[in-house]
């Protein structure tokens, strides 16, 4: 059995700072690119990935929230490059997120394993 870390799970990458939503969902095309740069592919993608948005009409801006379905160090990586791809205008960040708000990532997870 892999170690913790190696456990997938679900994590969040946000890249915040955005001052409207529809700059928000900008990001999301080149993000989903560098995500899955062949989209006719065959599945299973590498990752369960989906967006979602959080802030936006009583905060000072909206962040493009990135949901995956991977390890740890996946999740930093995949941070590390949204973060080259968006550059330092937007704050990135990583943490875990919570399943029951990502289940059609675990559910996906699951199928692509064959374990559920």
């Amino acid at each position: 059995m892999p170690p913790a870390e190696d456990q997938p799970r679900v994590y969040e990458i946000g890249i915040h700072g955005c001052p409207t939503s529809q700059e928000a969902l900008a990001l999301q095309a080149p993000i989903e690119r560098l995500l899955c740069p062949d989209p006719d592919h065959a599945p299973p993608c590498e990752i369960p990935w989906s967006f979602t948005l959080a802030g936006g009409d009583t905060d000072a801006s909206t962040a493009l929230v990135l949901g995956l379905y991977t390890s740890r160090g996946r999740a930093t990586q995949m941070a590390d490059r949204v973060r080259a791809l968006v550059g330092e205008t937007w704050t990135i960040t990583v943490s875990e997120g919570d399943t029951g708000e990502w289940e059609e990532l675990v559910e996906q997870y699951r199928f692509e394993k064959g374990l559920g």
